[in-house]
């Protein structure tokens, strides 16, 4: 019997890649972490104006990963974006450093998410450029894994320098440009890009409706899936609303994160890498069963403990499915229009998001915690009989 075929291992590109979302996040992070209380505190912000600027910056982000991803598919080159958007990121900290009005954050925030946006869709279809089917799951996982490492090193970071420094805001943020600038010179220097791509067949944009049904049945079936999953899964502010609900200390909060994003950074990429062996659907559906559980377990938590069992399983669905869409969304979209393909990806699931979160929010206030994450579970459980259903029929 002839011997099995080694596997193929992930190239540098892919490694240095990961490393470049961890430097970025951990700089990021660091920001996110202290923003909400340095606008109210220091800057005298009202929470209405703290949601107006998160607004903005996420909108700003999701619509422009929409309008680069397609750029770099027309451009035929994907690492100069992807340049431009991380250094818009690293270059948004010190303005924050330095701003001494709420208007001056919201131009920080601006170009910070504006910089998320340029570079997210590039970036993921350079690594489908960069990596043969067969492993892309790994290396798709390998890549969320270690941006979910940068995820809870920046608020644990952000934690230390604020006790070592007597909560000197302004020097945490000129510090997180430090990370920031570290992921660019990684970038530029780590990262090479494959040879010129044919782009003649790349979609014109604004994108019509043959540029759309171009992409293909199997790609719209994964951006419905990743839709749905999106709409169960809000944001996880609510997670920490569920903790200091049940008693969780102020000064403790950021535990929340940090052990969700623990669990993710620990679980995305040998899910994404059992994906390349296994029936992709079969851990998809996983993940849809354990938010299920997620949300149950916050739903009927009666103390903290409970809470923390549901912030757990939350973050390993999201080590079982994050990944894994992205991979979907690169073996289904054509080659020629695999950023574009990722731009509207991000757009969809980033407006099924806030969504989720304005219901998330009126099921809370008008009902009552557990009913937010009562929802979720229901949603979930529709969305995956839902995707056994279409599955089984296009199969």
């Amino acid at each position: 019997m002839a011997e099995p075929a080694p596997r193929q291992k992930l190239p540098r590109s892919i490694l240095v890649l990961g490393f470049v979302s961890l430097f970025m996040d951990i700089s990021s992070e660091m920001v996110h972490a202290l923003l909400p209380v340095f606008l109210v505190t220091v800057l005298g912000a009202s929470t209405v104006t703290i949601g107006i600027i998160e607004g903005i910056g996420q909108a700003t982000a999701s619509i422009s990963k929409l309008f680069s991803g397609w750029l770099s598919d027309r451009l035929g080159a994907r690492k100069a974006l992807t340049v431009i958007g991380y250094s818009l990121g690293a270059l948004s900290k010190p303005l924050f450093a330095m701003a001494p009005t709420t208007s001056w954050v919201l131009f920080a925030r601006f170009s910070d998410r504006m910089g998320k946006g340029i570079r997210g869709a590039p970036r993921d279809a350079l690594i489908a450029d960069l990596i043969p089917p067969e492993i892309r799951g790994g290396a798709y996982g390998l890549r969320q894994s270690l941006d979910t490492v940068g995820a809870f090193v920046g608020p644990l970071l952000a934690m230390a320098l604020m006790v070592a420094y007597a909560n000197d805001f302004r020097l945490v943020f000129w510090l997180a440009a430090i990370p920031g600038a570290i992921a660019v010179a990684i970038l530029v220097f780590g990262v090479n890009e494959p040879a010129q791509r044919r782009v003649e067949a790349a979609p014109r944009f604004p994108l019509r409706r043959k540029e759309l049904g171009a992409l293909g049945g199997l790609f719209w079936g994964v951006v419905g899936v990743g839709t749905v999953l999106t709409l169960a899964r809000f944001s996880e502010a609510f997670l920490i609303l569920r903790a200091e609900d049940k008693g969780l200390p102020l000064a403790l909060i950021p535990m929340v994160f940090i052990v969700m994003n623990i669990v993710y950074a620990a679980s995305a990429y040998p899910f994404g890498a059992q994906s390349d062996k296994v029936d992709k659907r079969v851990i998809l559906a996983g993940g849809f069963g354990v938010l299920i559980l997620s949300d149950i377990a916050l739903a009927v938590a009666t103390d903290i403990w409970a809470v923390m069992a549901g912030v757990v399983l939350w973050g390993l669905h999201m080590g079982m499915t994050q990944g894994l869409l992205a991979t979907l969304v690169a073996e289904t979209a054509p080659a020629s229009s695999r950023g574009t393909a990722f731009g509207i990806f991000h757009l969809i699931t980033g407006l099924a998001l806030l969504a989720a979160s304005l219901i998330a929010g009126v099921l809370w206030e008008w009902i009552g915690p557990s009913a937010t994450f009562f929802g979720g579970a229901a949603f979930t459980t529709v969305g995956l009989i839902g995707m056994l259903v279409l599955g089984r029929r296009r199969k």
